[in-house]
């Protein structure tokens, strides 16, 4: 779904979009969800993006208009592109929303300069756990880090270098991986041809 042309009030109708379907409510949702995997209280993102707390409760429980100015910001604090929540899941059969992700819906997320891409393929992320499919261009790599939770991945194509601690494990198409993500991690793109890993992460992280 394409975001509509900012109006002169610089409102986004949800029922102009795509009727049956109500976006407003589904990126309500999404701010949520991402707002509390980030640990980000109600105050800490209203003061980020410059506006007041009420008006952020209101947004996440889809009682008020949410402008496209107001959503850059959230946005731009979230770590994601509006178009995060514009595609996904908002766009299924109400019975497989919380179930099924169809390719066509999967939320995408592009890391400039890195030459990472990742596609979300659990249904949401309030649930315990985040399943991912990342494609890791020839020499790209992501960077070392760490975080809360534990992690789990299969490389189901191409060839992955993948650093746990300093540790250096290369992996071949079909190979599979496990550890505690407070552990310092890196993993980057050896081959010629694109890596595909698909993660399994818990807590969700994205």
């Amino acid at each position: 779904m394409a975001i509509r042309p900012i109006r002169a009030a610089d409102e986004w109708s949800a029922s102009e979009a795509n009727p049956g379907v109500d976006p407003a409510a589904a990126v309500g949702v999404q701010i949520r969800e991402l707002r509390k995997i980030k640990k980000l209280t109600l105050t800490q993102l209203a003061q980020a993006a410059g506006i007041s707390v009420g008006y952020l409760s209101q947004i996440e429980r889809n009682q008020s208009k949410l402008p496209i100015g107001v959503l850059k910001k959230l946005s731009d604090v979230l770590g994601v592109h509006m178009n995060w929540f514009f595609n996904g899941n908002m766009l299924a059969a109400p019975e497989e929303r919380d179930v099924i992700v169809r390719k066509a819906n999967r939320r995408r997320l592009t890391f400039t300069g890195l030459g990472v891409a990742e596609e979300l393929l659990s249904p949401n992320l309030a649930g315990p756990l985040e399943l991912l499919l990342s494609t890791i261009d020839p020499g790209a790599d992501s960077g070392e880090y760490s975080h809360d939770g534990n992690e789990a991945g299969v490389l189901i194509a191409g060839r992955l270098n993948l650093w746990i601690d300093g540790k250096l494990f290369q992996l071949e198409e079909g190979d599979s991986f496990a550890f505690s993500s407070t552990s310092q991690h890196r993993c980057a793109n050896p081959g010629k041809v694109p890596a595909k890993v698909v993660w399994v992460i818990t807590p969700p992280h994205y």
